[in-house]
């Protein structure tokens, strides 16, 4: 016990210290009533039990940029199990950090327990990336804690100020993304840091610090030991953060698309895949500013596709059956990419459907075309041949045919199909033994056979 209290203490002396400021609500311009319900609730909650809590990190940070948060953070000197208590709807998640889920309705509130400085106790890999972390702390080593200064920014709703610890908010003013404390030991503690630095300075169009832009070209090779599924998780957000395109620029720029996305960096060489990837990463991003849905399957098919198709074109050269060959090229790039990125199975086969649905829009005869529309992933597999025709991969015609097709009447649609080609051996041999039981089945007075 004694030994416990004297590392917290020592832990309290070496944490690194900010100079706390608090702002008024005529500084940062956030009103509660601009804050979730539910994180409003959650906060009330937890003061009312005693406790200290504040809305923190991203979420006060969009606010005072003038951009709708996705999702809430709550911060508090409460433990996961005191939160659990005070929360019927609620549920403890996570091992390396330790969380809980508070549920209200349709929204999830992340509740954290403020978190002390790491000390020689704490576990690290090899490389000095934390592997376990639940020591508690106040709120000013929790805010020494957060990645970067905008970031560690706490919003009390009762009495709407922002605790600024870091000077975040005058960061966020002058369009600066700084790190709290030095930022390769940040880098190694989590890789996973460089890709939000690429991410959040191209959401909030903010320029890298030095410092901060300095060690990643050079420490790039330790996203290596980050988890798969974790990896996955952010570059979702990275890819869905409505700034699609300019984060992937940025990947580039900073030397950190190689291993990310495997092949991507070959793709971003290749005149004819980067505008592919560009116009998919374009339309995402359209979609996300605009509110509509985006489909992390019909993206990852894009980012892959022309993988997918070098590696088909390989096995048909080498005289494989061309479906047969396609199945087999989209399995190997999908397990080359798994090695790097834990795509889920759900996602994993969306991506296959797409991908599977191109040759049949080669089809345009017979019953093929009636077929295709039948098809779950129709509208996706269509979508997905409208940027091949837009990027030059196909010609524009076939997309344009399967525009008017899809909505034409049922005698336009007749009129649109092309004939079959080449002769129908097999139903000709089919009629003509159909044809010789009738004659046998007459010649011996018997009836004819049922099918």
């Amino acid at each position: 016990m004694i030994r416990k209290l004297l590392r917290r203490v020592f832990r309290r002396d070496a944490a690194p210290s900010g100079h706390l400021t608090s702002l008024p609500v005529a500084r940062h311009g956030i009103r509660r009533e601009h804050v979730s319900a539910a994180a409003r609730r959650t906060c009330e909650g937890l003061q009312e039990a005693g406790f200290k809590a504040y809305v923190v990190g991203g979420a006060v940070r969009d606010l005072i940029a003038g951009i709708e948060p996705k999702d809430y953070d709550v911060a508090t000197n409460a433990t996961p199990d005191q939160v659990r208590g005070i929360f019927r709807r609620s549920r403890i998640i996570g091992r390396r950090f330790q969380i809980v889920h508070v549920l209200f309705g349709n929204e999830t509130i992340e509740v954290s327990t403020f978190r002390a400085a790491h000390d020689a106790d704490t576990l690290k890999d090899a490389h000095g990336r934390v592997l376990r972390d639940n020591v508690w702390g106040n709120i000013e080593e929790d805010a020494a804690r957060r990645d970067f200064t905008v970031n560690a920014l706490y919003y009390d709703p009762a009495s709407e100020t922002v605790l600024d610890f870091h000077h975040g908010v005058a960061d966020l003013q002058q369009k600066t993304l700084r790190m709290i404390g030095e930022p390769r030991a940040r880098y190694r503690e989590d890789p996973v840091r460089m890709l939000r630095a690429v991410r959040l300075s191209s959401k909030l169009g903010l320029a890298l610090d030095p410092a901060v832009k300095a060690p990643i070209r050079e420490m790039a090779e330790l996203m290596e030991n980050v988890p798969p599924a974790r990896l996955f998780d952010e570059m979702l957000k990275l890819l869905f953060s409505g700034h699609a395109v300019e984060c992937v620029k940025r990947l580039r720029d900073e030397g950190l698309h190689h291993g990310l996305l495997p092949l991507l960096d070959v793709i971003l060489e290749q005149p004819m895949g980067e505008k592919f990837v560009m116009l998919a990463l374009t339309s995402t991003d359209a979609r996300i500013r605009a509110g509509k849905p985006a489909s992390p399957g019909f993206l990852f098919a894009t980012l892959l596709w022309h993988e997918v198709l070098a590696n088909w074109e390989a096995r048909k050269k080498a005289r494989q059956v061309a479906m047969p060959a396609l199945y087999e090229a989209m399995d190997e790039v999908l397990a080359t990419q798994a090695e790097k990125l834990a795509i889920t199975r759900r996602i994993a086969g969306d991506i296959k459907d797409i991908w599977a649905l191109q040759p049949r829009f080669e089809k345009r005869a017979g019953k093929s075309p009636y077929r295709l529309l039948e098809q779950l992933r129709f509208r996706a597999g269509y979508d997905f041949l409208l940027l091949r025709a837009e990027s030059g991969e196909v010609d524009t015609e076939l997309a344009e045919w399967w525009t008017e097709f899809q909505d034409a009447s049922h005698d336009r649609r007749e009129e649109m199909l092309q004939p079959d080609a080449g002769p129908k051996k097999s139903r000709r041999r089919t009629r003509s033994r159909g044809k010789k039981a009738e004659e046998r089945a007459a010649e011996d007075g018997r009836p004819e056979a049922e099918p």
